[in-house]
């Protein structure tokens, strides 16, 4: 495999979107994009890692009960279909470049946002309630997702806190069931339409290194704040969102 330092890059991403609960697909998709590989690779790469990184923390969350099905059920339910739907649709190389860097600025600037969410008294019958809402904005970030080959965690948090939708921590849970799904239910569109110029050793390789920083990550607090880790990443998605539209545009 060409280019060793994407193993290290990916380590360090899993590591890092792990301890805060999210896949790290959007930044698996901002450092494959600096590099001239094929972008259905790209995208298969940035889900299977979203996988492997968020199937623990979802373990960890259903077994603390921190995942309300009837709240979580329907962003689920219609993002998965939409999810592959996006995946299986033919675009050319140059639209998916488009669409990257515009999701990755969009992402970007949704991550900087400062939020407070609903402590668990504050949480009112009206959000619980929201049930067409709640499909609408799942549907529509699963599509998107499956398209661009993330998770959708990273567009959902925001908006969801931004909604006051739950306390930190059902969001957070919330996220991780998303990306899982999303993400698997992405991968199933990608093999129905698999390119022949793939590096299946590059995609197993970046596997192992996010299977580790993930499983490390997982099991340890990190000790700085996790603005500060949302806001620094945002940056570097920007930065990589510009240079995908320069870069291919």
């Amino acid at each position: 495999m060409g280019h060793w330092e994407i193993f290290l890059f990916f380590l360090i991403i899993a590591f890092v979107y792990s301890s805060v609960g999210f896949g790290g697909g959007s930044s698996y998709l901002a450092v494959l994009a600096m590099y001239s590989l094929p972008y259905q690779e790209i995208r298969l790469t940035a889900l299977i890692c979203n996988v492997i990184v968020v199937v623990g923390g979802v373990y960890i969350y259903i077994k603390n009960k921190q995942i309300d099905w009837k709240k979580v059920l329907p962003i689920t339910l219609v993002s998965v279909p939409m999810a592959y739907l996006g995946a299986i649709l033919k675009i050319s190389q140059e639209t998916f470049f488009l669409i990257l860097g515009v999701t990755l600025i969009i992402a970007a600037l949704l991550l900087w946002i400062k939020t407070d969410s609903k402590s668990d008294e504050k949480i009112s019958q009206e959000s619980k309630s929201a049930i067409f809402g709640n499909s609408l904005l799942g549907g529509g970030i699963g599509f998107l997702s499956g398209l661009v080959g993330i998770g959708g965690g990273i567009f959902l948090s925001p908006l969801l806190n931004l909604m006051k939708w739950d306390t930190p921590r059902k969001i957070a849970a919330t996220s991780s069931v998303f990306i899982l799904v999303n993400s698997i239910s992405g991968i199933f569109g990608q093999l129905s339409k698999l390119s022949v110029d793939m590096d299946y050793f590059r995609i197993a390789s970046l596997c192992l290194a996010v299977l580790i920083g993930g499983q490390i990550g997982s099991r340890m607090s990190l000790k700085w704040n996790p603005l500060v880790i949302k806001r620094m990443t945002a940056v570097l998605v920007l930065v990589a969102g510009v240079n995908v539209l320069i870069k291919y545009w």
